[in-house]
């Protein structure tokens, strides 16, 4: 993807012109941007899987500069180098393993093939990690062919008899021509820098079906703000909407918008749009947003230094640990304990990711079973939806301990 585009804007100050670079907004071209979110060295990724606890100390670094576009409300980090990532066999951000998780993804699968008629048809699924979701779109008797795209697939290329196909590739404007009757796009367009890219090139691959649809999961802007989470804002996502902002990006790329809803406790945006035939007419509806941004960047730096203390208060008595090793979980530790003075171990239920490092700071993650033996007293959840699940599974282990969220 290119980097995004900047222009020289010239203003009058006092009868001189001063020259000053701004950042355009990559969805609407808007040059009228407010920077609400800065934070200095932030490790590239969180999802890599470290080998050493040096490693994970001397990942890949950058700034993060979060900005809203006073137009459309998009947000994205303007100071983004996709040079920097790495995205191959050694980074798994999956979250199948989590029951919870797994029924969120069984109910989006059996509405997809009973309410929405995915049956008979092509799909392409874009960033399909390991292939799980549209394994279980083409498996059975539903007569679907699928066709999935992502650099870090590991599995067999081709399945079900030639049903299913898996590309060990990112999706891009070539892939244009590789007709789709229904795209999924799940947990991949916060991380690509310019969506309009991506979406109209997916407008393309639909354009010839007489039903085409593209259906679009990813993280809501508008939770983060409102809930004072800035551990959710990392340098992986480089572009996050609000229902708003996400139907502008759509319209302007030639969708109508179909369906827009908050799913998964709030957190996610569900979108469902189809390729319009007509001209499109592009509603801008960036007040909420504005709104929203400005306050939490007044709010964040006391959110974190009460998180901050809140953590040293239960160390003063005991170890503690987060549970989640994911973006929230490194990017959290990254915020509140970069040295690792605080936070003994970090838990994750993915066995893949455990005996690994935690991205930047280095924290250990672990098996929950090892909370007793590592004397942990305390433990933060970072998505209070695992809550029930957490609790769960420490009463089958027998393990007591304080989950704190």
């Amino acid at each position: 993807m290119p980097l995004t585009h900047c222009f020289l804007k010239l203003r009058v100050e006092q009868g001189v012109i001063i020259k000053s670079d701004a950042v355009i907004c990559p969805v609407c071209g808007n040059p009228d941007t407010e920077v609400f979110l800065n934070r200095r060295h932030a490790p590239v990724h969180q999802n890599l899987l470290m080998v050493s606890h040096e490693d994970a100390r001397n990942i890949t670094r950058d700034d993060i500069a979060m900005a809203v576009c006073n137009k459309c409300g998009f947000v994205f980090n303007q100071t983004f180098n996709p040079a920097l990532l790495e995205y191959g066999s050694n980074y798994d951000s999956t979250q199948a393993c989590s029951p919870h998780f797994s029924e969120h993804l069984d109910k989006l699968v059996t509405y997809l093939l009973s309410e929405k008629g995915v049956n008979e048809s092509r799909i392409v699924e874009v960033g399909c990690g390991d292939g799980a979701f549209l394994r279980q779109l083409v498996a059975g008797g539903t007569k679907n062919q699928g066709r999935g795209f992502d650099p870090g697939y590991g599995g067999p290329l081709n399945e079900f008899d030639g049903k299913l196909i898996f590309d060990r590739c990112f999706y891009g404007p070539d892939c244009a021509g590789i007709s789709a009757d229904f795209v999924v796009i799940r947990h991949v367009l916060e991380h690509v820098q310019d969506p309009l890219v991506l979406l109209q090139t997916v407008r393309k691959a639909v354009d010839a079906s007489e039903n085409g649809q593209v259906f679009i999961e990813m993280p809501c802007v508008e939770w983060i703000l409102r809930n004072g989470a800035s551990w959710n804002f990392f340098y992986e996502y480089c572009t996050l909407f609000s229902a708003d902002s996400l139907a502008t990006a759509m319209q302007i790329s030639g969708f109508n918008v179909d369906k827009v809803q908050h799913v998964f406790g709030g957190q996610y945006l569900w979108v469902e749009a189809s390729p319009s035939r007509t001209e499109m007419v592009v509603d801008y509806n960036p007040e909420a947003m504005l709104e929203l941004t400005r306050a939490f960047s007044i709010s964040t730096k006391r959110t974190l230094e009460a998180k901050v203390e809140e953590i040293r208060l239960l160390a003063a008595k005991g170890k503690v640990a987060l549970w989640g090793g994911g973006a929230k979980g490194a990017t959290f530790a990254n915020e509140v304990d970069p040295v690792g003075d605080l936070i003994d171990c970090v838990v994750d239920i993915n066995p893949r990711k455990q005996g690994y490092f935690l991205p930047g700071t280095g924290h250990p993650i672990v098996s929950y079973r090892e909370l007793p033996v590592r004397g942990v007293t305390d433990v933060i959840l970072m998505n209070s939806n695992y809550r029930d699940e957490v609790l769960s599974l420490l009463k089958a282990a027998q393990v007591c301990i304080n989950l704190v969220g």
